[in-house]
């Protein structure tokens, strides 16, 4: 390794993703940047998948499959393994959006140490064509206001120095959903991140069942409890206007239809002069 740059570590998850998980180590294998390793965790997939990773291992620093107790302890595990300096986490149907980003991310990461143990760049949701549906990542100037109330950052391009784990510990397994933006929220909440102009991290498809709005709901019930985890919230459950309001349009979906249902959420939300959401 030279000393000089910054190592990368890259955490993937994985349950049955055999249609995807080939794109991403693809995009990975074709990086112009030559200071990262790749850890991947399996849950014990059976429909294939181990034997893309088979077929992959000479890009794999680590891989294993078995039964895990879900994402999170996924990470955990992966933790073990990373020898990097700074630890991206990718899904299965994520992927790095160039041959050029982590040689664009790497003088960033190197400038930032010592002032920022976040860095983050844009992200590109996707259809399962591959078309950009809408771009995620904003300043922190812009995004950090609203972190306290929701993760206004896209986890899948962040950079996380080593150092996090060290000072604030591994991800709660407890959460199923937002352990990830507890895990944030414990940096996040007195420090800043730090925003890469100009870079596109990676693309994320559309994950269908997590989007629809039933799943959000059970989203939102997470990330109000690491809000309360942390002293940013205090009232229950049934008194927030934003689980009220989630459940709405929850109902809103089942008697008009999702894109009807999001229409009506949308021209509401430019009422209120707040950003539409994606489809």
């Amino acid at each position: 390794m030279n000393e000089s740059r910054p190592k990368i570590s890259i955490i993937t998850s994985v349950l049955n993703a055999a249609g995807t998980i080939q794109r991403e180590l693809d995009s990975i294998a074709r990086q112009s940047y030559e200071e990262w390793e790749l850890i991947v965790i399996d849950g014990g997939s059976t429909d294939g998948t181990v034997e893309i990773l088979q077929k992959n291992d000479h890009l794999i620093t680590y891989w294993e499959s078995k039964p895990d107790r879900g994402i999170y302890h996924a990470w955990n595990k992966a933790l073990d393994h990373v020898t990097g300096d700074w630890i991206c986490f990718l899904g299965a149907d994520d992927y790095l959006w160039n041959g050029d980003v982590l040689s664009e991310l790497a003088p960033h990461l190197e400038a930032q140490l010592g002032s920022y143990r976040l860095v983050y760049g844009s992200l590109n949701l996707v259809d399962t064509n591959g078309s950009v549906v809408f771009r995620l990542g904003e300043p922190w100037s812009e995004a950090g206001p609203r972190f306290r109330e929701n993760l206004s950052i896209p986890h899948s391009g962040i950079f996380h120095h080593k150092s996090l784990f060290e000072i604030h510990g591994r991800f709660d397994e407890s959460f199923k959903i937002a352990g990830d933006y507890e895990f944030l929220l414990r940096e996040l909440k007195a420090n800043d991140a730090y925003f890469v102009e100009g870079v596109t991290v990676a693309g994320m498809q559309e994950r269908g069942r997590s989007d629809r709005p039933e799943n959000a709901v059970a989203t939102l019930k997470e990330v109000l409890r690491a809000q309360r985890k942390h002293g940013l919230v205090k009232t229950p459950d049934w008194l927030s206007l934003r689980l009220f309001r989630e459940r709405v349009r929850w109902l809103l979906t089942l008697l008009l239809g999702p894109k009807a249902a999001l229409a009506v959420v949308n021209a509401y939300r430019s009422l209120m002069g707040k950003p539409k959401l994606p489809r």
